[in-house]
């Protein structure tokens, strides 16, 4: 658990301090006061401050372990994770798996992944006033997603050219599709949009 030791002239302004240098909210930490501050001879001379030292007990990084200890535990999965919050950004990967389970947690073309990064994002933000952004990976499953998706926008774009007319890919979820739209926004005789409802949206390219 991580945790800090400030000192400041108030209890509240030692406890701020602390929350900022953890990125955390006070419903995720523990507060233990070390030292009350006191005020001197004539309110300053010999003035003491207030030390605290706060811990997070409950934050993304925390909720994030328990969430997948339950999780793997109950699907009896081994695997290792790698947690990291920061900049209100939370990433969690799982970098060692055997390749079966690979295959269910990440389901066909990452629709559990996305499921259960649904899931773990709700959780990490109930109760938070500041929103974390979510992102959770498999042995860079995403980062070969993406390339994948962008080479298909690429062959698509060139068979709407060759046989004139539009090409409607398969249904994909809102981030597979942004990155489909981003591939060929620089197409100068390409345009893409989106038709059809969730969960059967999905991506047309057609000529301009």
């Amino acid at each position: 658990m991580k945790s800090v030791t400030i000192e400041k002239a108030t209890v509240d302004e030692a406890v701020n301090a602390a929350l900022s240098e953890l990125a955390a909210e006070i419903n995720e930490v523990e507060v233990d006061v070390i030292k009350e501050p006191s005020k001197g001879l004539l309110s300053f001379l010999g003035s003491k401050t207030a030390k605290v030292k706060v811990t997070v007990i409950n934050g993304p990084e925390e909720k994030a372990k328990n969430f997948f200890d339950i999780l793997l535990a109950k699907m009896n999965i081994e695997a290792d994770l790698q947690i990291k919050f920061q900049n209100n950004s939370l990433k969690v990967d799982i970098v060692k798996i055997d390749e079966n389970d690979k295959g269910i947690i990440i389901g066909k073309r990452g629709k559990n992944l996305d499921e259960i990064q649904f899931l773990l994002n709700l959780m990490v933000n109930k109760d938070r006033q500041n929103y974390v952004r979510v992102v959770f990976n498999v042995e860079d499953y995403r980062e070969k997603r993406e390339e994948t998706l962008k080479r298909l926008a690429k062959k698509m774009a060139d068979k709407c050219r060759n046989y004139k007319h539009k090409m409607k890919l398969e249904p994909m979820n809102p981030y597979e599709r942004r990155v489909i739209h981003s591939t060929l926004q620089d197409e100068i005789d390409i345009v893409t949009y989106s038709e059809g409802d969730e969960p059967f949206r999905r991506v047309v390219i057609d000529l301009k």
